[in-house]
């Protein structure tokens, strides 16, 4: 197995995680196979409990691992299925290690970080590394490593001890390092800064790790006496200082590298020159300039409770561009925070209530993300009763779909207080109800998670002909609550259709408002199998619809063209 690590130095949030993705994508282009790992050095065992506002969103796997949203970027771009193995947290390996302990397994030994935590690390690596996540058999070729956070941060040390050991005992021939770094300019002076890359490396050598190649981040591509000095001060070869540099759009980083012989650097570091192609990136070249050559775009209302941090929703908006590249269409999103257009802030902040309302009476569609507790949630009713009274294209996902339910009963059936019990316990009319199987008492890892099968009811539904499958498909899950079985009846009775069903017929997953040119809410979360160049099928049913474009496109496929 080969190990190419990735690191970052000098400031968080540098994009190691697309610089990594796309180091994989250009490794995949000369024929290789790769598999990804991510460490995340923190202390929670996984990405479940935490706030999006502070994380980003909580990516879902199909076997139900909620993980960083960085194995999001690596499905994307590498279009491989990872588990929850892929994500190593501190949380994870403390535990095993813990329990081993307790178990006795070391033998009356004194468990220290060095070795029993560091080997615990190694271990997991090398084991993880041998997992295939692109459908074939037997291990990848290549395993691209993310170490999350920054070099010299406390809480990753024991990382980069077992990392150091990793390289030393895989042989110089299996481990390329890249050191992602940050090239600066100051305001002032106008001049690129090389001191803080300097630092971070002296930083990383000191530590045992001797990166082969810079990746260097910067607003402009690097100058050669830059170049010259970074390579002067960092030990490192000029042709393995690589630029990524601020682009119009992500899926420019595979082919930047490419442009710069990346992959050539690091398949003579990992001995593999002999067996790799040169690098086919056609498909990737000719996506990137589609995207930079489009002109029309669709406005879409984005109603949510996060928008503050638009990480909250990354596989969202990766959705919908997925969704309005294959429309040929650029998407652009307004953001509006759900209590904006609730009453309340009519008096409070009337200048933000009238933006709110004029961004969604302008959008062409409305969608309504996932999302935890009561904030926020009148103005996604409202949002959900002003899309399916003006037939204007509406998606509400998980929560979203919720939100349809309580709106619909509260409007179309006369049930003034039908509500969520997640919003409130005392509702004489509970539409949404708490899963019978979920914990009151522990949050971590004990929602309905991962990968679920959806029946349709009928093959006649749109989700079904946007699925090109009458029976049944296959997506992931997040949630703990559900719309109640005992209401269905009434609410089919009213109009609301409850096309797509659990195996067991009892769980409620896709409804429809067949009156309506589209309304559809889904419990299930398409956006986490969305990839580009094969758009989630809800998604582009929705930018179609925005664009008056979908019953066409349905009749086409109906016919097999």
């Amino acid at each position: 197995m080969k190990f190419v690590l990735i690191t970052g130095g000098v400031v968080s949030g540098l994009g190691k995680g697309v610089t990594a993705s796309s180091i994989g994508v250009v490794l995949q282009a000369c024929g290789l196979r790769v598999t990804s790992i991510k460490i995340d050095p923190y202390l929670n065992t996984d990405a479940g409990t935490m706030s999006p506002f502070e994380h980003g969103e909580v990516f879902v796997l199909d076997d139900g691992g909620e993980v960083d949203l960085d194995l999001g970027n690596y499905e994307r771009f590498l279009d491989v299925t990872l588990t929850k193995d892929n994500n190593v947290t501190t949380g994870k390996i403390y535990q095993s290690v813990l329990d081993k302990e307790r178990k006795g397994d070391y033998l009356g030994k004194t468990v220290q970080v060095v070795p029993h935590i560091t080997d615990a690390i190694k271990d997991r690596i090398e084991a993880v590394a041998l997992i295939p996540v692109d459908g074939k058999e037997g291990p990848a070729d290549v395993c691209v490593i993310e170490l999350g956070g920054t070099v010299g941060d406390i809480e990753s040390m024991p990382f980069i001890e077992a990392l150091r050991q990793l390289s030393f005992s895989v042989g110089k021939d299996n481990f390329c390092l890249i050191h992602v770094s940050l090239i600066p300019v100051l305001g002032v002076v106008g001049e690129q800064k090389t001191k803080p890359t300097q630092h971070s490396v002296r930083e990383l050598r000191a530590l045992g790790l001797t990166p082969h190649l810079l990746a260097c981040r910067s607003a402009q591509p690097l100058l050669d006496n830059t170049k010259m000095k970074l390579s002067q001060f960092c030990h490192v070869e000029a042709a393995n200082i690589l630029n990524i540099h601020d682009v119009p759009n992500i899926w420019h980083i595979p082919l930047l590298l490419r442009n710069q012989n990346a992959h050539h650097s690091i398949l003579k570091q990992l001995n593999l020159l002999s067996i790799a192609t040169p690098p086919d990136l056609e498909a990737w070249t000719r996506r990137a300039e589609t995207f930079d050559n489009l002109t029309d775009s669709v406005r879409i209302a984005m109603v949510g409770k996060y928008v503050g941090l638009t990480d909250s929703y990354l596989s969202v908006v990766k959705a919908l561009l997925h969704a309005c590249i294959a429309c040929s269409l650029k998407p652009s999103i307004d953001w509006i925070a759900a209590s904006d257009l609730e009453d309340d802030t009519a008096q409070s902040a009337p200048e933000a209530y009238a933006a709110a309302w004029k961004s969604l009476r302008n959008a062409e569609c409305v969608l309504v993300p996932g999302g935890f507790g009561d904030r926020g949630v009148s103005g996604m009713i409202l949002a959900a009763k002003y899309a399916r009274e003006s037939n204007v294209p509406y998606l509400g996902i998980c929560l979203g779909m919720q939100i349809s339910v309580i709106e619909y009963a509260r409007s179309v059936l006369g049930l003034e207080k039908a509500n969520s019990n997640e919003f409130d316990d005392e509702t004489p009319d509970p539409v949404v109800i708490f899963m019978p199987e979920g914990s009151r008492t522990h949050m971590g890892s004990t929602m309905r998670l991962g990968s679920r099968r959806t029946l349709f009811q009928t093959p006649d539904c749109v989700t079904s002909k946007l699925y090109c499958n009458p029976y049944y498909v296959d997506e992931r899950h997040r949630h703990r609550y559900e719309v109640n079985p005992d209401v269905i009846g009434v609410l089919e009775e009213a109009g609301l259709k409850f096309v797509g069903k659990d195996e067991t017929g009892k769980r409620m997953e896709v409804l429809e408002l067949p009156s309506h040119p589209f309304y559809v809410g889904v419990q299930f979360h398409p956006e986490f199998k969305s990839r580009p160049g094969k758009p989630s099928a809800l998604f582009l049913g929705l930018i179609l619809a925005a664009r008056g474009k979908l019953e066409a496109y349905l009749t086409r496929h109906q016919n097999g063209s």
